[in-house]
This record gives structure tokens, C-alpha cells and sequence, in this order.
């Protein structure tokens, strides 16, 4: 009974069709981005199809049908679809033109036309399908179930919506929280990396608050459910950037808007021209010179076919020379949105930063030990804990040569800390709490951690590495835009690498809502750039402007919810990106001004006569060979 719902669930689910699970590998291969095989192999047979025009008509027509089947039945049935709900654009226009050349004898012509539309629809496609997949990926990190706890003491395993808000639930060492709960029972670290963006493990302890995505490190816990599955942490966050990807970008709405206000006027232009022509200089309808031919010969012309490529050839070649680089754009028109920012954020941890601690000092608090024991003895301890303190603990150590103390009665109080003993001497490392009341609050601090030997205090301090190229990219873009930092982490470890950055403007303690609220408003204000790596980045590199993700640490989430992907982590790459985005904009400029005068220029002649098809068809399709060697500038 499991496939059937299971099979249900998926479809209900709204996913993709060619991700599903069962389709085999084989056949999900053949079906991804369909659409863009179509049009390479519906170009492959025009070429073959202009070929045998020279030497055998029948041959040529036949491959020729071909392409009209393969990429003009998808733009005749979308053309249909758009009329039946009273809506004209450039669709439309470029599907009735390619249909009429067949009336006057130009199938090649409206063939290339199908061509050049299935390929940009196409592209469109493979952006669009990427916003599915940062979904997906949120799904799977979230677990399904969760493992209740009965009145009578046993454990059963429920789905997560079926849980109840206030029902118990138990959490063990090495799980992920599956949904918000405050703890009523147990104690343990948890890291909430998925959510933060903070790698440093936190104390969790009977009546703190853990949300769903936690990832329960060494003890046991036992949650009461605050929230519901689809109120939770992660439930949140996918409702984010749901919302997030549903506006569209300014460039993509005036080309909604332009496409229907030219359609429409070609359109209603060529209908006037055949019918008003006769009527006002005497000519016939029918013939080489009568206005039905005329008419369509405009309509042929007008047809936007260098205006299409003018945008997709520029960006696919910035796109080409990006990619290069190790920069991985999830459409052209991004390029086109950089230049219009002028703020650039960066999320702390993972992104400015390596996201792994460093221990730079160890301070007595008191008389006791020399440094050297104190850290002796703290690496005896650390050895047997997984935790990023423990690393960072070890590598001094391990950097200082100085080898781990033996430790005796080795004990680990999940959420607190270690203790032992050495000889006879009691040792103790972890939380202010654990370690005793006599160190001062001034000194508890989220990247600190404690040492008791006896009755001598230390405190290890502890920093997050800054990236090596940190530095030098912020100092270049600081020239250009305005820098400023947005991070889930705690004010005192912002400020720290911001003053090492020369970051003048951060925003600290900010939830998942807290960003995408920030970056909604700097994005309105002056155009936003933001960079980050996290899941807890996903919603607000999803609204951002345009949404930078780094592709070696950076969450599946952030990565898929993003624009562009940095798939060298380097940060450096920006300041090329950005000129590169403004070397784009001038090219597509450019290329739509050459377009429309190509098409005013080959329309109005051929309208009064003055030029043959075959003439306006060579200006035309001129202008998109000249667009198309332009844009190719861009891949230097």
C-alpha cells in the first residue's frame, strides 16, 4: 500500500516530472531540458534542410517538415493557449510569421524563426526549473518523522504532521531535530550551522528553545513540540523563499511589457496594410505587388528575429567566458541586474570568513599552572570530544608541540563540558556554568571557553578564520559599493572581523525573517548584492537583487536558491564579475538598437516596394548575423 501513496505524494508535491523517482536513470536523462535538445536538433535539420535546397526540393521539404513538427507544434499550441485567454505577444507574433512564410514561400526563413524562439524558450526553462530544486533540497534535510514519546514511556516513530503541538518528543546524540520544541528533559550541544550560519556548538538545557534543523551533537534530548510542521523553522524558511522567487526582476517585466505592445502593433499594422493599401493607391490585393504580399512581407520582416537573439547571444557568451573563470550564472539577464546594484552584503560565517575556529590565546585568570600544562591538559580533555572547539584546541596543541596529558575518570556532560582528573587533581573544560561562579560575566563570551585545573581558571579565545582573500576583495569593491555585513552571528564576533575587513555597516543577530526583511529593503532602496553560503541565507539570496552562493562550503539550499554560484569560493572574482556585467549591458544595448534599425530599415522599403523578399529576408537575417558576431566580444 506504501508505493501508491508514496507515488501520490510526489505528484501532489508539484516537483518536476523529471526528477521523479520513477522514472530510470535513462529515461530521466533523455527528458531533462527536452526543449533545448529539440531546438539543436530541430537547427541541425534547417542546415541539412538549406542544403538540399540546392540539389533536390523534395528532400529538403521533407526536413523541413521536420523542423516545423519538432519546434513549431510547442509554439503553436503555446500561441493558441495565449489567444484562447486574449493575450498577444511576441510569442504569438513569432509563431503567426513563421506560419505565413510558408504562404509566400519562405519556409526557411519562418523555420529559422521556430528555431531561434524554441532555443530562448528554452533557456528560460532551465532558469525557472532551478528554483524547484532549493525546495527540494530543504525537504531532505528536514527529517520525516520523529520519535514520540507515549504517556506510558514508549517510543514510536510518527510522521511529522502528525505530530501535535506539546507532544514530547525525544532527540538523540547524532539527529537532527525534526521539529521546534523547548527541552523538558536531557541536555547536549547542538549545532545549528544549517540555521545561522554559526558552526560553534551551543548549550542546550531544560527550558531553552532548539528549532527544527538543529543537529543534536552528543546528548539526549527531550523536546515538547512548539510549533507544527508547517510552522516550523524550516517550514518558515521554505515559505521564504517560495515568496522570495515570485518577484520578477524589472528587466523581465518590461519585456512582458514590450513584447505585447510590439506584437500587437505588428500585428494590426499588417492587417491595415492589406486591406488599406488598394484603397488608397490603387493596387491590387493579390501578386508579387499587390498588398496581401506586401503586408506579410512586412510582417516577415518585422518579425523580431535579431531583437530575440540580441539579449540570449550576449549573455551566453558573458556566460561562457564566466564559466571559465569558475562562475556559474543561472541566467543572462543577471548580468544586466548587477549593474544596477550598488550595495553589496556578505554574510559572515563560511562566506568573509572559513567558518572553522582558531584558539588565539589561552589567559589565566588566577595563579596556577604554566600556559603550557593549562593547554596540555585541555588537549587531553578535547581528544575525546567532536566539537569545533576540540579541533581548534588539538591544532594548537599539535602547532605547539605539546603533547595531551593523560586523563583519568574521563566523564562528558552533554551540553556543559568534560571533566577528568590528572594524578590526583581534578580538571574540568566547558561552559562558564560548569566550571564554577568565580569567573567573571565579563568574560562569557560565545567564542571563549573555559579551563579548571583545581583551582586555577583559564579562558581560551577563540576566532573564526578569516578567508585569505577576504581582504583584498572587500578593499577593492569598497571603491565601487557600499559593503556591509548581514550574519546570524552574535554582535561582539561580528564587529570583530568587520574592524579586520574595514567593514564600516553590520547588521548582527538576525533570524532567517530578520535578512530577508534587511535585504528586501536594501534591494528597494539602491539594488542588493548578496553573498552568502548558509540555508539560513537561501530566502534572502533569493530576494536579493541578485544572490551570490559559494559553491565548495555553501549549503545544497543556498546554492540552488541563489543567482549566480562562486564555484571557486573566491571572492575576488566579484569585482570581475561586476565589470563584466557592465561590458554585457553595453553589448545588449547595442545589439537592440542595431535590431530595430535593421527591421525599420528592411520594413518600411519593402513596404512601399522598394525592396524584394529576398532582399529584406538577407537584411534581415544580416542584422542577426552582425548581433550575433558582436555579442561574441563578450567572450574575451
Amino acid at each position: 500500500m506504501s508505493n501508491p501513496y508514496i507515488f501520490d505524494e510526489f505528484f501532489a508535491s508539484g516537483r518536476d516530472e523529471a526528477i521523479s523517482p520513477f522514472l530510470t536513470p535513462k529515461s530521466r536523462s533523455w527528458g531533462k531540458n527536452i526543449s533545448l535538445k529539440s531546438a539543436l536538433f530541430a537547427a541541425f535539420l534547417l542546415a541539412i534542410a538549406f542544403g538540399l535546397s540546392f540539389i533536390s526540393s523534395h528532400a529538403s521539404h521533407l526536413c523541413l517538415a521536420s523542423v516545423y513538427f519538432l519546434v513549431g507544434t510547442p509554439a503553436l499550441l503555446n500561441s493558441l493557449e495565449d489567444l484562447r485567454n486574449f493575450e498577444i505577444n511576441i510569442d504569438v507574433l513569432m509563431t503567426l510569421a513563421a506560419l505565413l512564410s510558408i504562404l509566400i514561400g519562405s519556409g526557411l526563413e519562418g523555420a529559422l524563426l521556430l528555431v531561434l524562439f524554441e532555443f530562448s524558450a528554452a533557456m528560460e526553462n532551465m532558469v525557472t526549473e532551478k528554483t524547484k530544486s532549493a525546495l527540494i533540497s530543504l525537504q531532505r534535510l528536514s527529517p520525516k518523522t520523529a520519535f514520540v514519546i507515549e504517556p506510558d514511556g514508549m517510543v514510536i516513530e510518527k510522521a511529522i504532521r502528525e505530530v501535535a503541538i506539546g507532544t514530547p518528543i525525544l532527540i538523540k546524540a547524532g539527529e537532527v531535530v525534526p521539529l521546534d520544541g523547548k527541552v523538558i528533559a536531557g541536555s547536549s550541544f547542538v549545532n545549528l550551522a544549517h540555521l545561522t550560519g554559526e558552526t560553534q556548538a551551543q548549550a542546550r538545557h531544560i527550558g531553552d528553545e532548539v528549532p527544527a534543523g538543529a543537529y543534536n551533537l552528543d546528548g539526549s534530548l527531550t523536546l515538547s513540540v512548539t510549533r507544527s510542521s508547517a510552522d516550523s523553522t524550516l517550514g518558515r524558511i521554505i515559505s521564504l523563499i517560495t515568496k522570495a522567487q515570485g518577484a520578477k526582476p524589472r528587466l523581465e517585466r518590461f519585456f512582458d511589457r514590450f513584447g505585447k505592445w510590439y506584437s500587437t502593433t505588428i500585428i494590426l499594422l499588417s492587417l491595415f496594410f492589406a486591406t488599406a493599401l488598394p484603397l488608397l493607391f490603387a493596387m491590387p490585393y493579390l501578386g508579387y505587388e499587390g498588398s496581401i504580399y506586401r503586408a506579410l512581407t512586412f510582417l516577415i520582416a518585422a518579425s523580431p528575429c535579431a531583437l530575440i537573439i540580441a539579449t540570449p547571444t550576449a549573455y551566453l557568451s558573458a556566460i561562457s567566458s564566466c564559466a571559465r573563470k569558475g562562475i556559474l550564472l543561472k541566467g543572462g539577464t543577471l548580468l544586466d541586474a548587477l549593474t544596477g546594484c550598488s550595495i553589496v552584503a556578505f554574510d559572515k560565517t563560511g562566506t568573509l570568513t572559513t567558518g572553522k575556529l582558531t584558539c588565539t590565546g589561552i589567559e589565566p585568570l588566577n595563579d596556577g599552572p604554566p600556559i603550557e600544562k593549562a593547554l596540555a591538559i585541555a588537549a587531553g580533555l578535547e581528544r575525546h570530544a567532536n566539537h569545533p572547539i576540540s579541533e581548534a584546541i588539538l591544532s594548537l596543541a599539535t602547532e605547539k608541540k605539546i603533547t595531551s596529558a593523560e586523563i583519568l575518570d574521563f566523564k562528558s556532560v552533554p551540553g556543559y563540558g568534560l571533566q577528568g582528573k590528572v594524578g590526583q587533581e581534578e580538571v574540568y573544560i566547558g561552559h562558564p556554568d560548569y566550571i564554577g561562579e568565580s569567573i567573571p560575566k565579563t568574560e562569557w563570551k560565545t567564542q571563549n571557553t573555559f579551563l579548571r585545573i583545581g583551582q586555577a581558571l583559564y579562558v581560551f579565545h577563540f576566532t573564526d578564520d578569516i578567508r585569505p582573500e577576504s581582504a583584498g576583495a572587500i578593499n577593492t569593491l569598497s571603491k565601487k559599493l557600499t559593503c556591509v555585513m548581514l550574519t546570524g552571528d552574535h554582535t561582539e564576533n561580528a564587529h570583530i572581523v568587520a574592524r579586520t575587513l574595514n567593514i564600516s555597516t553590520v547588521f548582527a543577530n538576525l533570524r532567517p525573517e530578520d535578512k530577508l526583511n534587511k535585504v528586501t529593503e536594501l534591494s528597494a532602496e539602491k539594488g542588493l548584492i548578496m553573498v552568502g553560503d548558509g540555508i539560513n541565507d537561501a530566502p534572502s539570496l533569493a530576494r536579493a537583487t541578485v544572490g551570490i552562493s559559494m559553491g565548495k562550503i555553501g549549503s545544497a539550499t543556498a546554492v540552488d536558491a541563489s543567482d549566480i554560484v562562486f564555484l571557486k569560493d573566491d571572492l575576488s572574482l566579484l569585482e570581475w564579475l561586476i565589470s563584466k556585467s557592465h561590458a554585457t549591458t553595453r553589448i545588449v544595448k547595442q545589439n537592440l538598437i542595431l535590431a530595430l534599425f535593421v527591421i525599420c530599415f528592411a520594413t518600411t522599403p519593402a513596404l512601399l516596394g522598394y525592396i524584394p523578399l529576398w532582399l529584406a529576408v538577407i537584411l534581415h537575417e544580416g542584422g542577426t548575423v552582425i548581433v550575433g558576431l558582436n555579442s561574441l566580444r563578450l567572450l574575451r
